[in-house]
């Protein structure tokens, strides 16, 4: 479904500067899979995100998706097939337009400049509805006046209104309060599932990435050094997630924002 071939990325080379946040990855993605992603600060994370949504071509490598080479495909040209969701909530929506207007465009409806239908916006009522934040009722309100789990959530309906062939979840509850997040979390479950959705998930929660999910990877200096699903995944605690980074790499996993349980 996603294939990265030994894709690598040096940011500034030749220069002091220099970064090497991809080293020759290769990662096979199933359909279906729910694959979260853990490591510590500067693993590649979020640059691994960046390179299948294209904000940046890779030195080397291929990336492609549905059996489709993207590797030089513009980032606009991938956003159909791709849903991204970040960890700011005031990414991903247009601050100063109504949540029916977000809805619209992000499905293809209407908008600014469109005409959204009475059909389209009683779609858009049952699916804010199902999200259980009282949304339904504010449809014409700008959606920069939403807290941040109702911008989160609203976000996340937006990429996935239209489901996605694969959809990126880059610590889209981290800047969220624990109930918030908590909340956002299940809505995050619920949606993959009743939609059969391809998801990649990178997560500073140690035993989220445990618990949601089938598969999970592990992440340092660019590459993939562990990668567990099934039996063997299910047997996994916290702590061993922690000894394993720490036998394949020499260091303890450190990161000021990791929660461990």
């Amino acid at each position: 479904m996603l294939v990265l071939d030994n894709v690598s990325k040096t940011f500034n080379p030749g220069t002091v500067n220099s970064k090497t946040a991809l080293d020759r990855l290769s990662l096979h993605v199933l359909p279906g899979d729910f694959i979260t992603i853990i490591g510590s600060n500067g693993a590649g994370k979020s640059t691994l995100f960046n390179a299948v949504c294209g904000e940046f071509y890779p030195d080397s490598g291929t990336i492609t998706l549905d059996g489709r080479d993207i590797t030089w495909l513009p980032m606009h040209k991938r956003a159909a097939a791709i849903g991204h969701l970040f960890q700011d909530p005031m990414r991903g929506t247009a601050p100063g337009m109504t949540i029916e207007e977000n809805l619209a465009l992000a499905s293809g409806r209407g908008g600014w400049f469109g005409t959204i239908s009475r059909q389209d916006r009683e779609f858009f009522r049952e699916r804010l509805a199902e999200l259980d934040m009282g949304l339904e009722d504010r449809m014409k309100q700008p959606v920069g006046l939403l807290s941040g789990g109702q911008r989160q959530a609203l976000t996340l309906l937006m990429a996935t209104v239209n489901p996605p062939k694969l959809l990126l979840l880059d610590e889209h509850t981290a800047a969220l309060d624990p109930a918030t997040a908590e909340k956002v979390t299940e809505l995050t479950e619920r949606i993959v599932k009743e939609s059969c959705l391809t998801c990649l998930m990178v997560t500073h929660n140690m035993q989220a990435a445990l618990d949601m999910g089938s598969r999970t990877i592990m992440m340092d200096a660019g590459r993939i050094i562990y990668d567990t699903s099934g039996e063997e995944r299910k047997r996994l605690t916290v702590s061993d997630l922690m000894d394993l980074f720490r036998a394949r790499t020499g260091a303890a996993l450190d990161n000021d924002r990791m929660l461990l349980r």
